[in-house]
């Protein structure tokens, strides 16, 4: 059923069309991705269709009934409220009762269980939740709000940071359970381990969804339809971004061998032309006219995009050390006895939850931050280049093409040639006519492209990018790795994007509690499967003395196996091998039964997973038998 119609939808900034001619449509329980360039219009798009904006032209339909929940980029609130009628304002009569429960159970817990009011308004308010089938809510609220890190409900909103703010307003659209649900960049501020939580979380979510994010392994994983914005209008994909990626390829190779054709029929039209056409027959008349069309209609021109060819400086041997470094905040380590030499050509990534000291890190690494013992030692060759969050160096009452032209008024690029400031940004997507544009009227991925090219620009050996994916559009990230291939530069890289990080690090540095970072070889992807074999082991070691029930009390020898042998070396190590096995074939079997669920409706899917589920059975059966002869002599 037609959840959500777009007709004609248009949209102007100022006196450039932004949205022309916009039309599509979205089912019940489609799940969409929108993509496009910074400054296309994609947030524009998800605001007129959530109604915080309107169209100059067109019409939205949303089906009658139907509730749309909306988490803006930057969500606003009134200051003074709590976050816990921040988090349950404005939704169903289940969501208010939810409300006046926890609020309810938050002064009964002050007052130590003595304010008889209170509980008896918790009694009341509990009964109401029975009778309204509201406690499956409930258990859902709690979970979203432990998973999102929103413990202090009674603080106001007022006194959040931006990060904080942004996922309570994702915790309030989520309880919603509105029929479409609008999301415009939800990661950002979500460390890893929530991003994958919040990635099943949508896989499952009965509803439609309307989603902006830069996070490619999300995208992929959470949507079954794509929309990208080009050029003010919209195409449609049905499939995911791996299909959408597999569909574009196609098209630029169709395009490429019409080009050719259509180049051939140009040179033979133009050889008959030129030959002359003697007699000026109806037919040849015709000819000549296709010839002269042919000659002077318009090349398709190519999907523009990003060239990051700046060079950097040459970088000595020594690079950045730290020596023992420590740093404390308000009584509480950030970063405690840390010790690491940063070398040419290291490709690092810093990964941990939100204030574990991240950034901490990287503002020692740029000298902004001293540390409080320790000693952190720059190499006379190194040039930082610090690419930071909030982007400090920005200007926004100077013009774009001012603001490059603060760092040169001429470019050297990796080919060795020199272009100009303004070309430059052009090569960043920057039209002439934008490049006089205020920096304070660019859009927030458009500012943090400018931000991205000026820090590029100053030639850095030393690259330093905190969360450089909050913000930028896949095309200037894709384009931003590609230049990171083959920097020959040392970078440092703290980021919660998987998918980049994969990209472009060999080793990952995570912070895992009071200050202490662990050094992981390899990518992201890598990291995860040491830490998820070590929680199978650990898993695996708690399950010993449960599965393994001590033997009866005997009066003699005779009771034992009857082979009366030992476990050899190998069998002791088959014996654990195995056990670990078990445990990852439980765990798998429980996410197979999830996968099921998500997937009810699609059968190639189901049936795969239910190819894999017996299998999984079938060497489960064989390992248990496998290990109850083991564990008997061991």
């Amino acid at each position: 059923m037609a959840l959500l119609a777009l007709e004609s939808v248009r949209k102007n900034f100022g006196t450039k069309p932004l949205l022309e001619n916009v039309s599509f449509g979205l089912e019940d329980g489609e799940k969409m991705g929108i993509i496009g360039v910074n400054g296309s219009g994609k947030t524009t798009l998800l605001r007129i269709i959530a109604g915080a904006e309107p169209p100059d032209g067109g019409r939205v339909h949303v089906a009658s009934g139907r509730v749309v929940g909306y988490l803006p980029q930057n969500p606003a609130f009134d200051a003074e409220l709590s976050v816990l009628d921040a988090v349950f304002e404005g939704g169903d009569d289940t969501m208010r009762l939810l409300h006046d429960y926890e609020a309810a159970c938050h002064t009964l817990d002050v007052s130590g269980g003595l304010d008889e009011a209170a509980l008896a308004r918790v009694s009341d308010l509990a009964h109401r939740l029975d009778v309204t089938g509201g406690w499956d809510r409930e258990a859902d609220a709690k979970a979203v709000l432990d998973r999102l890190g929103i413990e202090d409900t009674d603080a106001l909103v007022g006194t959040l940071s931006g990060g904080q703010r942004k996922r309570v307003a994702l915790a309030r659209a989520l309880l919603l359970r509105p029929d479409l649900l609008i999301l415009d960049e939800p990661t950002n501020h979500l460390d890893a381990d929530t991003i994958a939580w919040l990635e099943l979380y949508l896989a499952r979510y009965a509803g439609a969804l309307l989603l902006v994010t830069h996070d490619r392994y999300f995208l992929d994983r959470v949507t079954n339809r794509m929309l990208e914005v080009v050029g003010g209008g919209v195409q449609r994909y049905e499939g995911n971004y791996t299909y959408f990626l597999e569909k574009k390829e196609e098209q630029a190779i169709q395009r490429e061998t019409e080009g050719q054709k259509r180049d051939g029929l140009v040179r033979r039209e133009l050889a008959w032309l030129r030959r002359g056409a003697k007699a000026r027959t109806t037919k040849q008349k015709a000819r000549v006219d296709r010839a002269e069309a042919l000659v002077e209609a318009p090349k398709e021109v190519a999907e523009k995009k990003i060239d990051v060819s700046a060079v950097s400086t040459r970088l000595g041997n020594r690079v950045i050390e730290f020596e023992r470094v420590s740093k404390a905040y308000d009584g509480e380590t950030l970063v405690r006895e840390f010790s690491y030499k940063l070398t040419r050509g290291d490709r690092l990534g810093i990964i941990g939850p939100n204030g574990s000291g991240k950034t901490t890190l990287l503002e020692m690494i740029a000298g902004r931050v001293r540390p409080d013992t320790g000693r952190v030692e720059i190499g006379q060759t190194a040039v930082v280049g610090y690419y930071d969050q909030e982007s400090r160096a920005l200007k926004d009452d100077l013009r774009v093409i001012d603001y490059i032209k603060e760092v040169a008024e001429n470019v050297k690029t990796a080919d060795g040639s020199f272009i100009t400031a303004s070309q430059m940004l052009e090569r960043f997507l920057f039209a002439p006519a934008v490049q006089y544009t205020p920096v304070g009227l660019l859009s927030g991925g458009e500012r943090r492209r400018l931000y991205l090219l000026r820090i590029l620009m100053s030639a850095p050996n030393v690259l330093l990018l905190d969360e450089p994916t909050n913000d930028l559009d896949i095309a200037t990230l894709v384009a931003l790795e590609d230049y990171l291939d083959t920097f020959p530069g040392a970078l440092v890289v703290v980021s919660h994007d998987r998918y980049f990080l994969d990209r472009t690090v060999e080793h990952v540095f995570r912070f895992e509690g009071e200050g202490r970072l662990r050094n992981y070889p390899g990518n992201y992807s890598a990291h995860l499967e040491v830490v998820e074999r070590e929680r199978a082991d650990a898993a695996a070691e708690a399950a010993k003395p449960a599965a393994r029930p001590a033997p009866a009390p005997v009066a003699a020898p005779a009771a034992a196996p009857a082979s009366g042998r030992k476990l050899s070396f190998n069998e002791r190590r088959e014996l654990g091998e195995i056990e670990g096995r078990i445990t990852a074939a439980e765990m798998r079997k429980a996410e197979i039964e999830a996968e099921q669920a998500v997937h009810a409706g699609d059968h190639t899917a189901t049936s795969a997973l239910y190819a894999e589920s017996q299998a999984l059975e079938e060497r489960l059966e064989r390992d248990v038998e496998r290990w109850a002869e083991l564990a008997e002599y061991a």
